[in-house]
């Protein structure tokens, strides 16, 4: 089976690779090609993955080009893992929101606003060229923001294309842990939300008699719930107030005056950091850097990268340094090749993904892309029943659902009126007028938005 990575000198790339390395059952992957529209990191990440293959004697080839309709023609499936604008794209998101006083994080807020702004277009022609050269291949999405970008590709690709998170994964596995369930993998969520914006209401263990929810318990036990990421990031008595385990990135919802301080007193923004320490490590790939010692280097940049993720809220929650725990492996790439498994093999296995809404949330329409557990199998992936979403939780999603399309209206038909909306709308920007500063700022930064027409 082939694999097509668009993306593919992105630096997460070996992730996924190393799962796939591991998987040696029939029907697996055998080639893989990377693509990517900058030939000196499509390069180094290619060193990287030929190290890894080192002594793997049915590793899968790799190939690596340019050319968008050449990687996708003879695609089972299709990663896309895009970033439109780089790095530097994402440091200007965060600093022109900062400006304003207003969050900039690349998923969350002006900054998701402004990266989904300028993804939509690229998103579609994507999916309109995978509908043209490989009808029949799945698309993976794990190009943020996540939720809003897989719904673009939907309009086009109906549900063939699938979002990914390992969010959902990596919340549910903690808590499961705490929880004390045997196979914390295993577990049951009830986990409800759009991608980023998500709640765990229940926990379900097959080993546990009765069938009962294990959630509540924690609430009762002030040590477990602030024994994890979670506990120690939103705190004991928010948790208690809201009876659920929120995804982290709501903290930038239920905190955010104090997240803003911390990001606008930050050395460097999470955005800047990234791009200075990716562009290090891709310079020290080139051609003439032996292949042995390629894997090391990457994954001693990784690791960096994982120990300062969500700094700014750890700080403004007094949360400290992250747990070894949270720093283990198990995330988009785990998540993936158990969803191509599902799908390839008809191995039945339910996962938390992004996909159509159908008739699973009431105040939603059918065509909305929502986060919660699927039954995923040769067909694809359908959402199993959900606790409804009650109270502030209906009203955000709502809200945020709202700003989405928005920027959907945007990207597809070139409106500013509606890019403006899309930022007005959004909880997290408080006045109009600096909508409408928020949209000429990021124009003058990216010049990628002209198509955004007065």
């Amino acid at each position: 089976m082939r694999l097509t990575i668009l993306g593919g000198g992105g630096f997460r790339v070996p992730l996924v690779y190393g799962a796939l390395l591991r998987d040696h059952a029939e029907g697996r992957v055998t080639h893989v090609t990377l693509h990517d529209l900058d030939r000196a990191r499509l390069t180094a990440i290619a060193r990287v993955l030929a190290d890894q293959a080192d002594g793997v004697p049915d590793a899968p080839s790799v190939t690596v080009t340019t050319d968008l309709d050449e990687a996708l023609r003879g695609a089972g499936f299709v990663f896309s893992a895009i970033r439109v604008g780089g790095l530097e794209g994402r440091a200007a998101d965060e600093r022109v929101a900062l400006a304003e006083g207003v969050l900039g994080q690349e998923t969350v807020g002006a900054g998701g606003i402004a990266y989904g702004l300028r993804t939509v277009p690229v998103a579609v022609d994507i999916a309109r060229r995978v509908a043209r050269l490989a009808p029949d291949a799945w698309v993976i999405n794990f190009t943020n923001p996540a939720g809003l970008v897989t719904e673009a590709m939907s309009r086009h690709l109906g549900d063939r294309v699938i979002g990914i998170c390992d969010s959902p994964v990596g919340l549910g596995r903690r808590v499961a842990r705490v929880l004390g369930v045997t196979d914390p993998a295993a577990a049951r969520l009830d986990y409800v939300g759009l991608n980023h914006l998500g709640w765990l209401r229940g926990v379900y263990a097959d080993d546990r008699p009765g069938g009962e929810n294990l959630l509540p318990a924690l609430f009762d036990d002030e040590r477990a719930l602030t024994s994890f990421e979670e506990g120690r990031l939103f705190g004991a008595e928010w948790l208690r107030s809201l009876g659920s385990i929120p995804n982290e990135y709501l903290h930038y919802y239920y905190f955010n005056r104090e997240t803003v301080t911390a990001y606008r007193e930050a050395k460097q923004t999470r955005g800047a950091f990234l791009r200075d320490q990716q562009a290090r490590f891709y310079d020290r790939m080139t051609d003439r850097t032996p292949v042995s010692g390629a894997l090391a280097a990457w994954d001693r940049t990784r690791a960096e990268r994982e120990a300062t993720y969500m700094a700014e809220n750890r700080e403004a929650a007094g949360a400290g340094e992250r747990a070894a725990d949270d720093l283990e492996s198990g995330g988009y790439e785990y998540v993936a090749l158990a969803l191509m498994r599902a799908i390839a093999r008809d191995e039945h296995a339910t996962l938390i993904l992004n996909v159509r809404n159908g008739d699973t949330l009431s105040l939603l329409d059918e065509a909305a892309v929502v986060e919660v557990p699927c039954l995923v199998g040769a067909t694809g992936a359908r959402p199993v029943a959900v606790s409804p979403l009650t109270g502030h939780e209906a009203g955000l999603v709502a809200a945020v659902k709202a700003v989405e399309r928005c920027v959907l209206e945007a990207g597809e038909s070139g409106s500013a009126r509606a890019a403006v909306k899309a930022f007005a709308l959004h909880p997290l920007v408080d006045s109009v007028g600096v909508a409408r500063r928020l949209l000429d700022g990021y124009r003058s930064a990216h010049p990628g938005l002209g198509y955004l027409r007065s």
